[in-house]
């Protein structure tokens, strides 16, 4: 409690009623958020349910894969000579700050249900990222069935009981995957890393609509920090990074194309009714080129239908309709 001239407050009921009403405005903003989201969530929930689904197919492959994995001596690389090698109990730091990346990403997509800045609606924010996880994850698919490298990690190396499985008994070796051991013990799906698909969706989608300057700069830096560390556990090979790095911005570029932010700034615009959003590059051109064509034209002002402005001369002043000036009005004697 805090003594004062009024007599004593109780500084514990101030401080409940102040949770009381913090939990009232942020439940409040939740509901509000929640029912912007869900008819999104509505028209899209089949592809984001198939791009979760295929975050499964996925692991089924890279499973699958394993089978046909044959150990051999490791592959020259100029990643592992210049790069010294972590060692098997520093094996954990890279994965570390991938999950560091993983958690911070999942948390802001859905901060506009807490805070009230928004650039973007989470569901739609989503769709993009699960889109170009999907296409950038069938390259890398294709990739590691097409050829098989002799896996770097220690687990995959020649006298490792885990580099080469036995033939499965049935299907359901396969599909099962054996969770979690066979994702973390897998082998033979190299080409490309999948970490850095995911690192480089998440810092590319920050990159686009986040808020903050030096977050961007520092998950840019966390990226290549993140390349080093890969190579340096001896995960994959350094050509596995460097597919990633530039097929991931390929298809994000492709993506992006066919992925306009027209639908997401119509829904959220500021108090003067300019989207926070930008528009993509075809759009906006288009509609420069059709301001422009109105002010040459001189119907800058004018709608659809009305007469052009009549700009007329008087006393030295111009103005756009027939209406006198205050000169004019003064000369006259009115």
């Amino acid at each position: 409690m805090i003594c004062s001239r009024g007599g004593i407050i109780f500084a514990d009921s101030s401080l409940g009623m102040y949770i009381a009403r913090e939990t009232s405005k942020l439940w409040r903003r939740i509901t509000v958020e929640f029912a912007l989201e869900w008819p999104l969530l509505m028209e899209r929930w089949k592809f984001i349910m198939f791009g979760i689904a295929f975050q499964y197919l996925h692991g089924v492959s890279a499973r699958a894969v394993h089978y046909l994995h044959r150990p051999g001596p490791i592959l020259q690389d100029i990643g592992f000579l210049i790069l010294p090698e972590l060692g098997r109990d520093k094996a954990y730091i890279s994965e570390m700050v991938f999950g560091f990346v993983f958690f911070f990403f999942f948390l802001w997509s859905f901060h506009p249900f807490v805070f009230h800045i928004k650039r973007f609606q989470t569901v739609l924010l989503w769709h993009r990222c699960l889109a170009i996880l999907v296409v950038s994850q069938c390259l890398r698919i294709v990739s590691f069935f097409s050829t098989q490298l002799p896996g770097p990690n220690y687990h995959c190396r020649e006298g490792s009981p885990t580099a080469q499985l036995s033939p499965p008994k049935s299907v359901f070796d396969v599909i099962l995957i054996n969770f979690p051991r066979g994702v973390i013990y897998g082998c033979g799906d190299l080409i490309f890393s999948s970490h850095m698909i995911f690192v480089l969706v998440f810092v590319r989608t920050y990159q686009k609509y986040g808020t903050k300057r030096w977050i961007k700069q520092i998950a840019w830096v966390v990226a290549v920090i993140l390349s080093f560390l890969i190579i340096a556990s001896r995960k994959h090979y350094t050509v596995d990074v460097v597919i990633a790095w530039y097929t991931v911005n390929l298809v994000a570029f492709f993506v992006d194309r066919q992925f306009t932010d027209i639908e997401i700034s119509e829904r959220i615009t500021n108090g003067g009714g300019s989207p926070l959003l930008p528009l993509n590059t075809k759009d906006k051109d288009s509609r420069d080129k059709d301001e422009l064509h109105k002010l040459i034209n001189g119907n800058a002002t004018a709608g659809v239908g009305d007469s052009p402005p009549d700009w007329r001369q008087r006393n030295g002043k111009v103005v756009e309709d027939g209406s006198p000036t205050l000169s004019e009005i003064v000369l006259n004697g009115a």
